[in-house]
Parts: C-alpha cells; sequence; structure tokens
C-alpha cells in the first residue's frame, strides 16, 4: 500500500473489544472507552488508562513492518516532542510535549503518547523470553509494549508490512484506525487531528469543528 487505510472502528469490534480488555462501556460504542494493557520488554506492565487526559497513539506492526512503524512513531514523538531529539538515549521518551496556541497558563496541556507496539503472534510461548531479550537488546531505552496474543490484530485489523495506528483520544476513547504509510499531507492532517483531539479536551476552549472518527481523504 502506498497510502494509509483509515476507518472507524465498527460497532461490533468496539463491543469485542470492551468484553476482552475490560472497557468501561458507556451507552454506544462510539463512546466506549477503552483500556487496553501490555506488558513491555521488561515485563513491566502498562496501561491505555494511566495516560488519561494525553492523547495516546499506539503504534504497531508485525515483524515486517516493524521498521516502517519504528520510524513512524519515532517522527511523532519528536514532532510532539521536539527536545527529544537532543536528550540522552535514557531520558528521550520523557520530553515535554510542545504547547498548544491559546492554552491557558494555568491548565496543563494535553500530551501525546507515542506507544510502539510489537505484534509477535507468530512467537510461540516458549520462546517469548528470547523474543523480550532480542526487544531489549534492540530497544534498551524505549519501552516497546509486546503484543503477543494479537489483541490490536485481532480487534482493529493489521495490515503486514505496514505501520498501523490506533488513536485514542484524552478521555480513553478510540478515536482512529489507520494502516499503511502516510504521505505528506496524510502526515499533516494525522499531526493535525492529535492537536484538534488535545484542544477539545478543555471545554472553555472553542474548536472549530469537533474530530470526526473517519480520516478519509
Amino acid at each position: 500500500m502506498s497510502h494509509a487505510t483509515r476507518r472507524c472502528v465498527p460497532a461490533a469490534a468496539a463491543i469485542l473489544l470492551a468484553a476482552v480488555l475490560g472497557v468501561i462501556a458507556p451507552a454506544t460504542a462510539a463512546e466506549q472507552t477503552m483500556n487496553i494493557a501490555m506488558e513491555d520488554q521488561f515485563r513491566t506492565k502498562h496501561e491505555t488508562a494511566a495516560h488519561r487526559g494525553d492523547v495516546v497513539v499506539l503504534v504497531y506492526a508485525e515483524r515486517h513492518g516493524a521498521e516502517a512503524a519504528l520510524q513512524l512513531g519515532r517522527q511523532l514523538h519528536l514532532r510532539f516532542h521536539p527536545t527529544a531529539d537532543s536528550a540522552s538515549a535514557d531520558a528521550w521518551s520523557k520530553q515535554p510535549v510542545v504547547g498548544l496556541a491559546g492554552w491557558p497558563a494555568e491548565v496543563p496541556v494535553p500530551g501525546v503518547q507515542v506507544i510502539p507496539v510489537a505484534s509477535l503472534t507468530e512467537v510461540p510461548r516458549a520462546l517469548q523470553p528470547v523474543a523480550r531479550a532480542r526487544m531489549r537488546k534492540d530497544s534498551p531505552h524505549v519501552p516497546v509494549w509486546l503484543d503477543f496474543e494479537g489483541a490490536l490484530k485481532q480487534m482493529f485489523g493489521i495490515i503486514p508490512g505496514e505501520p498501523n495506528v490506533v488513536v485514542l483520544d484524552t478521555a480513553g476513547r478510540i478515536h482512529s484506525v489507520l494502516s499503511g504509510k502516510l504521505d505528506e499531507q496524510e502526515y499533516e492532517q494525522f499531526v493535525s487531528l492529535i492537536d484538534q483531539l488535545r484542544l477539545a479536551a478543555h471545554p472553555t476552549l472553542r474548536v472549530a469543528e469537533q474530530p470526526g472518527g473517519n480520516l478519509t481523504r
């Protein structure tokens, strides 16, 4: 694929994901609050609920798409945390987020959490410790969530050889699912969407248009 495929999360998929991952479910699937939880290469447990108040961007891929996903995740992280470019390796993922124009100085600005996820469904349970060790060697400082069960693949789909993205808004609701490469224009639209989601987190700020759930060109 040369361009990203954008799609809304089907209601049935969102409901099924709620059952599997333990979702606090409001009345409609489109408003469901997700809590996706996994361990990283250090066996540290993580969950998206810990990042409520921030926009969460899960960038995932299978083995053949890992390099493209890594590149996209790094690009997004540097866009919203530019000081990471000159930070040490252990401080790279801890840099402050860029501000928002017109955001009240006394109110914490919503962050952008770009989380790399490795889809490792092909790894048998007996070899999972080997996969963790390899990931620790390849990424000794930045946590990478390890999806041995293929939860993201099952619920949102996956395009092999390409980066795949799930976006949660600041309330932890699924907003967008994307698969494939982004060209320059699409990338800028995606970055703008993330900032719209950040702006929408403050009830007193007027947003020109509430971000929709579909990024169709």
